[in-house]
Order: structure tokens, then sequence, then C-alpha cells
């Protein structure tokens, strides 16, 4: 990834004190029109089409239409989140901006390690995550001042020091705005159920999680929320890369 514009490195620990003070105690709608307000169409919407996503995606529909919306393709997602994608880009009338991983590093990776090379190690998962997730999140951020994701400190314990507003050192200083950060599972539920939002098919089979078909399966009772996600390795370690637990974290 090249290096950032000099418009997205403005964000500075300056701005994220007061952004912090801003929205402190803010509803996810008002996080969303801040940003709308705040940075237009240079804010989007990071989405894999869980069941948070989509919510998200509701709630902008409504208060921040100016939003952008990208999602990264890896080349192995279900076919189930192809479907709720479509149905999305349907019911809103939205634009989704797709990036895909570069073709050689995938071909390069396939040829030397095989297809399922992510199962041997945490750094052989975690280099195939970089191909086909990073890079195209590096792509997906230039030009961006801030991007909005769905994530949730109850998912998992790599998320519990999650702030709802965040500098992204690893994309040009850029905002990060978690706006369902507080949300818990029951309450994204019954904010999709009360509104019949289009959701992943694999959510009603017990995938509380969804990322990549090979490195995904239903959680079982008792399990946490992304417990199915790479279910072989200690959950620590169960982040992609997209979401660095912060210094000093749990």
């Amino acid at each position: 990834m090249g290096a950032p514009d000099r418009e997205t490195s403005q964000a500075q620990p300056a701005s994220l004190a007061a952004a912090s003070l801003e929205l402190a105690g803010a509803d996810a709608d008002q996080v969303l029109r801040w940003a709308e307000g705040r940075f237009g169409s240079a804010a989007a919407i990071a989405c894999s089409f869980g069941v948070e996503d989509v919510v998200l995606i509701d709630l902008a529909a409504s208060v921040a239409p100016r939003l952008g919306l990208f999602t990264l393709d890896t080349g192995r997602l279900p076919p189930e989140t192809y479907e709720v994608m479509e149905q999305v880009r349907q019911r809103y009338a939205i634009r989704i901006e797709t990036f895909f991983p570069d073709r050689a590093g995938v071909e390069e990776l396939e040829r030397e390690k095989g297809f399922f090379s992510f199962r041997n190690s945490v750094p052989d998962r975690k280099e195939c995550c970089a191909i086909r997730k990073l890079e195209p999140l590096g792509r997906a951020l230039r030009g961006k001042q801030a991007w909005i994701t769905g994530l949730r400190r109850e998912q998992s314990v790599t998320r519990l020091d999650l702030e709802v507003v965040e500098i992204d050192s690893m994309h040009g200083g850029i905002l990060k705005l978690n706006p369902l950060l507080g949300w818990t599972e029951a309450e994204v539920w019954r904010y999709a159920r009360s509104r019949e939002l289009p959701v992943n098919a694999l959510h009603a089979r017990g995938y509380r999680s969804i990322g990549c078909a090979p490195c995904t399966r239903a959680t079982e009772a008792g399990e946490d929320v992304r417990a199915g996600r790479w279910w072989w390795e200690e959950p620590e370690h169960k982040e992609c890369g997209l979401h660095p637990r912060r210094a000093g974290g749990q």
C-alpha cells in the first residue's frame, strides 16, 4: 500500500480526544450521523454481511445515506454471503464497492503452500488473511478519512478493550468508528427482526460469526460468538489483522 494521502492523515490524537468527547454516550445512529456530517462520502462502512453489518447499513440508510459501503471478497466466501449481499444491494439501492485480493499473491500462496495452508499454524493462517483481507483493505481505505465497523465488545476476548472512536494507525491515522460496540447480540437480533432485515442464511444454522467458508463453522451450545472462526486456534489469536488489538489490551 502506498503512502497515505495528506488529507487522510489529519485524524491525530488531539482530534481523537475531541471526537471521543463529542460522541461519549452517543447512540449508534448518532455516531453514524456524526461521521457523515464530518466526513461525508470520505467515510465508509466496512461490511462482511453478518447481521451486525446489515443493522449498520439499515441505520445509515435512514440517518447517514452519504456514507460509502465496501466489502472484501476474499474469493472463499460462502454462497449464502453473496445471497445477502445481493438482497442488501437491491433493498437499499446502494452501490457496494467490492475489493478482491491481488491475483498474483493468491496464486503464489496456493502454488507454494497449497489450498489449506491456513490450517498449518497461526503464522500461516495470518499470511492467508494478509493476502486475502489486509491488502484489499488497504486499497479500500485509500483516500478515506474514516471507516465504520460492526464490532461489538461482547463478540470475543480480543475486542473487550476497543473504543467507539479509535485511531487507525495502520492506515494513515484515519478514524475508526465502532457504533455497535456496546450492543448485545440480543439487541442486534431484536433490531434486525423488528425491521425484517435480510440476514445471512447461515445465522439460522448456528453460524454466529461468518467469514471465509473453510474457516467458519456453526457454534456449539455454550461457546462464545466467535468460537466458530478458526476453531482450531486459541481464542486470543482469533483476529485476522483487520482489527488489531490495542497496545495494553486484554
